[in-house]
């Protein structure tokens, strides 16, 4: 049950208490304690720490990849700890979009083919899931790539498609894990202006887990995890 009295009312995300561990040469290692975050829609954190440190854990608990070992968890005062499997599913294909340092796509499907595959779970027709994919990938610079096979296409572009990938449905909440980590300066910088453009536009929440404190600065917050703990920066 979700206590009230400690979950203030948000207007997207409200965690208390989250708490994760995992089990490593037989011994509980603590990676998450007691974490408590709000996020309201349309603002723009970027998650900061050493490696290791949890960052990504608590990403994949925002994103319902992982639920956490104990805590309340309201997703638009819903609470999702109680959804089950094919529920959460659905929440995640129709609310929220995931960007990682790896792209995940698939290499002989056309940029279009990729885009629009989370349409096509929704059920959308195929027309609307072509035009869905074909405009979102024009707003992310790659008109003249349409029908390419992402496996033809450079870093930066296959990042992109990753990226139009995540936005086609428009979700709510973006969560990037290191989106840019593999990517030249160049390309880098390109995406990181990109992702918040399409925050202002798209009036979605953004949450990125980085490395790069130079791109973390321009978030409307940062917050460090330390000790399995998230700290204000």
């Amino acid at each position: 049950m979700v206590d009230n009295q400690t979950c203030r009312r948000s207007d997207l995300i409200s965690v208390r208490g989250l708490s994760k561990s995992f089990s490593h040469n037989g011994l509980r290692v603590e990676i998450l304690k007691s974490i408590d975050l709000d996020l309201d829609a349309g603002e723009t954190i970027s998650i900061v720490g050493a490696s290791g440190i949890g960052k990504s854990t608590l990403l994949h608990i925002l994103g319902t990849l992982d639920r956490p070992d104990s805590g309340t968890f309201l997703f638009q005062d819903k609470d999702v700890l109680l959804f089950d499997d094919e529920k959460l599913a659905r929440l995640r294909n129709e609310s929220i979009g995931f960007v990682f340092q790896f792209h995940h796509l698939l290499p002989e499907f056309s940029a279009v083919e990729n885009t629009m595959m989370p349409a096509l779970i929704k059920g959308v027709s195929k027309k609307e899931a072509i035009e869905s994919a074909e405009a979102i990938l024009v707003r992310v610079g790659l008109k003249d790539r349409l029908s390419y096979r992402v496996n033809k296409l450079s870093g930066g572009e296959q990042q992109r498609v990753a990226l139009a990938r995540a936005l086609v449905l428009k979700p709510v909440i973006l969560l990037a894990d290191e989106p840019t980590g593999n990517l030249d300066e160049k390309n880098k910088n390109q995406v990181h202006d990109l992702l918040l453009e399409l925050n202002q536009e798209l009036g979605m929440t953004l949450v990125v887990v980085t490395h790069n404190m130079g791109f973390a600065s321009y978030m409307s917050r940062i917050v460090t995890i330390m000790d399995g703990q998230l700290i204000k920066t």
